[in-house]
């Protein structure tokens, strides 16, 4: 018993030692989480915290829309274009993902080739997932005024449940920011690539050190993140 005692006390003294080295460790400019970086640290602890806010209003949206006793606007018809004299469902949110899809697929492949330290191909390939995203960001523009257009607001639409105004702009307007946020910041990494300041260490903002691309890759961490969360909810408000 009384080894017992003596071994808790040792315990006791040692775990704020402990504690004073953790903490040292995170305040000193060392590597977090051993071999990843602070920079992709902190992106992942942000898309962490992102995809709790999305998830809380998807969430809210089917609970919305299974509690309401008002019929709920038939996505099919609602975002339908009438196109050679008949209404083609879906057929602008069908573009919009596969746009958005093909801009993760080049941010794949400016990561790749930030790696191989190709600077022209990965500047290229980071302006085009720029340009498939801004072109995104336009449609969603153009959806928004044609429903508003036909009425829809926050507060109510032609077709039923008054939720569905505010489930529809709450949700795509939070995704379509995070996609314009993307947008910027793309080409503002592109340009630094291109002007070759991750090969020469030039100072200035998201310039790593000398030789390191990881800005890039760090990017492409959040806009397929941004790619990933419009599936649900294409899945979950357009499909449904």
């Amino acid at each position: 018993m009384a080894e017992v005692a003596l071994r808790k006390t040792q315990d006791a003294a040692a775990r704020p030692r402990h504690w004073r080295v953790v903490a040292s460790d995170w305040a000193s400019d060392q590597t977090a989480f051993k071999n990843v970086s602070w920079g992709k640290a902190m992106m992942w602890i942000f898309l962490l915290s992102d995809t709790f806010v999305f998830s809380i209003f998807l969430l809210s949206y089917m609970t919305v829309r299974m509690s309401t006793t008002q019929t709920w606007p038939n996505p099919s018809q609602v975002f339908a274009l009438h196109i050679g004299g008949q209404d083609i469902p879906l057929i602008l949110i069908a573009i919009m993902t596969f746009v958005l899809i093909t801009s993760s697929g080049t941010m794949a492949m400016a990561v790749n080739y930030g790696y191989r330290r190709d600077r022209k191909k990965t500047a290229v390939l980071m302006l085009v997932t720029a340009a498939l995203g801004a072109t995104f960001v336009g449609m969603q523009a153009f959806e928004w005024t044609k429903l508003i257009m036909e009425g829809v607001r926050p507060w109510g639409n032609p077709w039923g449940a008054p939720q569905f105004g505010s489930s529809f702009f709450m949700i795509t307007g939070f995704h379509g920011t995070h996609v314009t946020f993307g947008v910027i910041f793309l080409l503002i990494i592109a340009r630094k690539v291109w002007r070759g300041d991750f090969d020469t260490g030039r100072a200035g903002f998201f310039t790593s050190r000398r030789g390191r691309y990881e800005i890039v890759e760090i990017m492409g961490l959040y806009w397929h993140f941004v790619d990933l969360v419009w599936v649900f909810i294409f899945a979950f408000f357009y499909l449904w």
